[in-house]
């Protein structure tokens, strides 16, 4: 397996993957959106609301706030040595007191850790009116979007086939492809199309342009083939915030090699392997 990176960013990340499988390439892709754990508030206290949001609708939007997260300052509650009880291991604690008129950001959430805050400062919660008040406690565990989307760390997360263009000599030059191509990939050649230089990975795979060829009447076979390469991936992933695109990607990997290592040792188990 080979990784190319093209873009990488805190939060954007462009790649291409070769050498594995559409499995493998889905397996990486569920693994960044559902594998990687990263805070979100999951249980809020409130002392005042005169807001015209009930209780519910604003605990809801408090927790699809995205959070900053340091997976090596916090655990599971699960795995934590507190049993679930909430202890700073485990559990980051926020406090919101704001009173109208005025708008109620993310950044009008208090943390308790300063390297937990909200990842983006300029998220509205709530209007607030004249005489209308916001006071409550909010408290931030770990865990992954299995149990609930907002605690998915990617807010894009997709891949696709790497193309292959390929213009034959048929091809006359007429330039109706390159009309028809709505991402721009080709241009005219000396006698012939071809693709634009680094702009092959920007091919949707619409095959328009094969179209495009055969009314030009070139034959019963387009000039131009457009082809997708089943052992290559182009893979783009943004990161809410929460952690680098790049933390993202390295522990889905982790996540996909420890739980190959487990399966290998079960199957070692079962059949006997391994043991003296």
């Amino acid at each position: 397996m080979e990784i190319a990176f093209s873009r990488l960013d805190e939060r954007v990340a462009k790649f291409t993957v070769s050498g594995v499988s559409i499995s493998f390439a889905n397996l990486l892709r569920r693994a960044m959106v559902s594998e990687v754990p990263t805070l979100a508030i999951d249980n809020v206290r409130i002392y005042d609301n005169s807001s015209v949001l009930f209780d519910e609708m604003l605990a809801h939007r408090l927790g699809l706030i995205p959070l900053r997260t340091d997976l090596d300052r916090y655990v599971p509650r699960s795995e934590c040595t507190c049993e679930g009880e909430g202890c700073p291991l485990c559990t980051a604690t926020y406090t919101l007191s704001v009173e109208g008129p005025g708008t109620v950001y993310s950044s009008d959430l208090i943390p308790q850790d300063p390297d937990a805050a909200p990842a983006e400062g300029e998220i509205p919660i709530i209007i607030l009116d004249k005489d209308q008040k916001v006071v409550l406690e909010a408290y931030a565990t770990v865990d992954t979007s299995k149990e609930h989307a907002k605690w998915q760390a990617t807010t894009a997360c997709g891949y696709k086939n790497y193309p292959r263009i390929t213009v034959d000599e048929r091809c006359d030059g007429c330039g109706m492809c390159i009309d028809e191509c709505p991402r721009d990939v080709l241009e005219p050649g000396n006698e012939r199309v071809r693709v634009v230089r680094d702009r092959e990975e920007s091919c949707s795979l619409c095959r328009l342009c094969e179209r495009a060829c055969l009314a030009g009447g070139i034959g019963s076979e387009p000039a131009i083939h457009i082809d997708a390469d089943e052992n290559r991936f182009i893979f783009v992933v943004e990161s809410d915030g929460s952690m680098p695109v790049r933390e993202i990607i390295e522990r889905a990997l982790q996540y996909i090699q420890k739980t190959s290592d487990d399966l290998v040792d079960v199957i070692n188990e079962i059949t006997g392997e391994g043991t003296e």
